[in-house]
């Protein structure tokens, strides 16, 4: 298992910890994750959850050859698979979550962050989100959220030319709370987390609550339709062309379709 875990002083840590794979995401850590983070929010001795990476990336995102493989399925099944139970449990979890972005964020790396309560950058990290450039779409309610935090515009940019964007550009635009050195954002994320220690946990989750609940059904319906959709590109010719370019380390060629 590439998802390490551990409960220290009231603060739940879920690790990304694949590095020899530039952390990318498996089906099983898709669930396991999920089930940390239930188990975070059923356990009353944890006040607060860190997400982080190792150092120098994050996540590069989905592993294709495993999502390949094993790919959602279609229509309501897509719901069910792990990558949507991971989705719903970030999107529910009552208690903070704090994220340490230790390096490059890609793919899901970037729209989990969105999810977040708060976001703590390296200064080596990169974002981006590059679903159409793999003929996909955007996944994980970005494709509500990224216009509604940098405007149409660039979001356009990030999402349909998948341009990468700095740390500073995701503190300025909202996506992150600071850009912090390398080797200090985990221990100021933990930090953050450790000051929910102090605070009423009930008042925590009630503020939390009220914060999420305007856009919380858009949310949830906007990944619904993202997931639909996501799935089904997943088997169309365009994305077959894209996933043959990555394996064989060759541009992909759109101009037939």
């Amino acid at each position: 298992m590439s998802i390490k875990t551990a409960t220290i002083d009231g603060v739940a840590t879920i690790e990304i910890a694949r590095p020899e794979k530039k952390n990318a995401i498996t089906v099983a850590m898709y669930q396991a994750m999920a089930d940390a983070i239930a188990a975070a929010g059923a356990d009353n001795a944890v006040r607060a959850l860190v997400i982080t990476g190792q150092p120098g990336i994050f996540t590069s995102g989905n592993d294709i050859e495993d999502f390949m493989a094993r790919p959602p399925g279609q229509g309501s099944d897509s719901m069910d698979s792990p990558v949507f139970r991971f989705m719903r449990a970030l999107v529910e979890c009552e208690k903070p979550v704090v994220a340490a972005v230790t390096g490059a964020a890609i793919g899901i790396g970037t729209t989990l962050l969105l999810h977040c309560d708060f976001v703590y950058v390296s200064d080596e990290a990169r974002l981006a989100m590059p679903f159409v450039g793999l003929g996909l779409v955007p996944e994980f309610a970005s494709s509500l959220l990224v216009p509604q935090l940098m405007g149409p515009a660039r979001a356009a940019e990030k999402l349909l030319l998948g341009e990468p964007f700095t740390p500073e550009q995701a503190v300025e635009c909202g996506i992150a709370n600071a850009v912090l050195p390398a080797g200090e954002v985990v221990n100021h994320a933990r930090r953050i987390a450790a000051r929910f220690n102090a605070l009423p946990p009930g008042a925590v989750r009630e503020a939390k609550r009220l914060m999420r609940a305007p856009q919380r059904e858009a949310v949830l319906q906007t990944i619904r339709r993202e997931g639909e959709l996501f799935s089904a590109r997943l088997r169309s010719p365009e994305a077959s062309e894209a996933f043959q370019a990555f394996f064989q380390k060759r541009k992909p060629d759109f101009s037939k379709f």
